[in-house]
């Protein structure tokens, strides 16, 4: 993969009942060149309107893939792959870290009624999941708008070492310092940083 080629991480922090949502652009050759905010309720059904937000507001039309770390950000606030593919018109790649049987069960545990019918609907609207072997991890995907093959091809040039891709690292350490920084009552910066 050419070396300018862009991905947008989104990550998320939370504590209490916002969490924070952090997208990080990262070129393939691991430099960084954009951040935009955003947030959504823990337990909400906010997170893929917010996930959108963030991607409008960045305003990067150069950006070619979308990576968000897992499916159901700030307490199985589950995500829409679809939709936000839909929405964003390029391809969209979720990744998780640990194997697991799925959410159905933790779902099932933590929600009863119109809730659990809504988040396991959205759950099973999902694109499979599939393993894939990066360096020594494997990690978990799902993809919407490219083959498994690109987004095994992408996956693997955003990961330089270690298991997880730099765009997902980079915004995972953004969310947490903006949360510590503002605390969960606190809006994030709302305008994108670039290096332009």
């Amino acid at each position: 993969m050419k070396a300018g080629v862009r991905a947008l991480g989104i990550a998320e922090s939370f504590t209490d009942d916002r969490s924070t949502l952090a997208g990080a652009v990262v070129r393939a050759d691991r430099v960084v060149d954009g951040f935009a905010f955003g947030r959504c309720t823990v337990g909400g059904h906010d997170a893929t309107d917010a996930v959108c937000d963030v991607i409008t507001r960045l305003d990067r039309p150069d950006v070619r893939y979308v990576l968000v770390a897992g499916i159901a950000p700030a307490w199985f606030n589950i995500l829409d792959l679809r939709a936000l593919y839909d929405a964003v018109e390029r391809p969209v790649i979720s990744i998780t870290f640990e194997e697991s049987p799925g959410l159905e069960s933790a779902i099932e545990s933590a929600f009863d009624g119109q809730e659990l019918t809504r988040r396991l609907a959205r759950y099973h609207a999902q694109p499979d999941r599939w393993k894939l072997d990066v360096d020594d991890e494997t990690l978990f995907v799902r993809n919407v708008g490219c083959t498994e093959s690109e987004a095994a091809d992408v996956v693997r040039a955003f990961t330089p070492e270690g298991g997880r891709p730099e765009p997902l690292r980079v915004a995972r350490l953004a969310a947490r310092g903006v949360e510590s920084a503002f605390g969960a009552d606190a809006d994030p910066p709302s305008e994108p940083a670039t290096e332009d």
